[in-house]
């Protein structure tokens, strides 16, 4: 294992963990915020949130492929586990107050 696998898995679980909101929602038809829009509270469109979502999703399966040999370190998934789960926590939290606004 190499230390940039460590320096890889940031952006990895920041592309996977964006993508899945942007494509879940495009693919059930609502309207979901995008980059396109500038953000919460503005709505984009179904189709660009599934664009969106699915560009996220390659990219980091592809950044994830390139750091393959280096997952059967425990701290290099931990390293994509935590940073997942406080990605997608901020992202809540951004979502959350931008409803209620």
């Amino acid at each position: 294992m190499v230390w940039w696998h460590f320096l890889v898995a940031i952006p990895v679980a920041l592309f996977l963990v964006n993508g899945i909101p942007h494509f879940t929602q495009g693919v059930a038809g609502k309207r979901f915020p995008s980059p396109f829009t500038g953000g919460p509270p503005k709505l984009d469109s179904p189709v660009n949130n599934v664009y969106w979502g699915a560009g996220n999703l390659i990219v980091g399966g592809l950044l994830l492929w390139v750091i393959r040999d280096g997952l059967a370190n425990w701290l290099l998934v931990l390293e994509l586990v935590v940073i997942g789960v406080a990605a997608a926590a901020l992202l809540a939290n951004i979502m959350s107050k931008a409803e209620r606004e």
